[in-house]
């Protein structure tokens, strides 16, 4: 079918901000039209706004728009062919998939496409149609699965809220009004039409789906608070200030307060039982130990990752199974917490300190099992 001219301005549009959900929208400049007045410009809007939303609708909705465009994607971006990475990317992909559907089974009605794109920075971006992208540079910043996995869970959140359609709706259609006209009661109503895509309450609706999302998956937990703690490591605590993804930006919440709500949530999914001060882990307002940096993590990221094994344990009721050492790994039932290394303390030290906190400090639900058995 030959695209119209609007059809064609429109798609064209649709590419060129495909990132728009992780970095900017940047318009590209367009011909002008010859609507005069604001009444043009309000008619022109109106007739632009039904087009729109049917070529979003196309690309979103129909199997054979959302498959051309993810092609349209590759050939923009270019291809990473790397077969150990696209492996360890279809793994992932495969877990969060099967975890999101037990929270959300319309995920088995629209897949999604994803591939690997050439750019070394940190970024990921999901757009239109459920189609993904994976900057190769998020595998040279970032070498566990499990953060990785947060910042795609993050992303198919967006996607599974349909947010890349409804910020494509508010943030392109200003871009094609001003495009049409050439009076400034035009620009004016553009920039009044103009909204940044992607917006706070969209960010906060995904970052709480990726937590719930690997809290049904097999990924440490404590991950989702881990990583925002390796970008505050790497950059501090301003959205701005560095190659930011999921969305980043000064209207957005900063590093700081994303990780810590991430901590309030691993916070409530250990029954309010686990929390981290720093490379201080606790439980139930005890100290456990201070956990040591590695050559690629900080002592403070890696705490969350001790914390994430510890929620998970809480929560599935390992704290009253006995605490052991195995091949240089503490347990707590069936669950793995940690392996101490060369700067932490002795896993004999700590296999005793686990076992009297869960012991001589319950949870509040324990008490109170304990108290029906009297």
């Amino acid at each position: 079918m030959k695209l119209s001219a609007l059809t064609k301005k429109i798609t064209a549009t649709l590419s060129a901000t495909a990132l728009a959900f992780t970095l900017s929208y940047a318009p590209t400049p367009a011909p002008k039209a010859e609507a005069a007045n604001i009444w043009g410009v309000l008619i022109g809007g109106a007739v632009y706004a039904t087009q729109l939303d049917n070529e979003i609708r196309a690309v979103n909705n129909d199997e054979k728009g959302r498959q051309q465009f993810f092609q349209r994607l590759k050939q923009q971006y270019g291809v990473n062919e790397d077969p150990e990475l696209n492996q360890r990317l279809d793994n992932i992909m495969a877990n969060l998939t099967e975890a999101i559907a037990k929270v959300d089974p319309s995920i088995e009605k629209k897949p999604y496409n994803y591939f690997i794109n050439k750019d070394t920075s940190l970024n990921a971006f999901c757009t239109l149609g459920h189609n993904m992208s994976v900057n190769t540079g998020i595998f040279n910043y970032i070498k566990n699965d499990d953060e990785i996995a947060v910042i795609l869970g993050h992303e198919m959140g967006h996607g599974q809220k349909d947010h890349p359609a409804k910020g494509a709706r508010k943030s392109i259609l200003p871009m094609i009004v001003a495009s049409t006209v050439d009076n400034i009661g035009g620009l004016i109503l553009a920039n009044a039409l103009n909204n940044q895509g992607i917006t706070k309450p969209m960010e906060k609706e995904a970052d709480a789906l990726a937590f719930e999302y690997i809290t049904h998956s097999n990924y440490n937990p404590g991950a989702c608070a881990a990583v925002w703690q390796r970008v505050i490591d790497q950059s501090g605590d301003n959205p701005d200030n560095f190659l930011t993804f999921l969305a980043g930006g000064s209207d957005h919440p900063s590093h700081a307060s994303r990780r810590d709500e991430y901590a309030k949530k691993l916070y409530e999914y250990s029954k309010k039982t686990v929390s981290v001060e720093k490379n201080t882990v606790k439980i139930n307002g005890q100290k456990f130990t201070d956990i040591s940096a590695t050559q690629d993590m900080s002592a403070n990221e890696r705490a969350y990752f001790i914390a994430g094994n510890l929620a998970a344990a809480y929560r599935n009721g390992y704290n009253k199974e006995n605490v052991t050492a195995n091949d240089g790994v503490l347990y707590m039932g069936a669950q793995a917490i940690m392996q101490p290394l060369n700067d932490d303390e002795p896993i004999n030290v700590l296999q005793e300190r686990l076992d009297f906190i869960k012991t001589a400090y319950p949870t509040k639900k324990d008490k109170d099992e304990d108290k029906d058995d009297e």
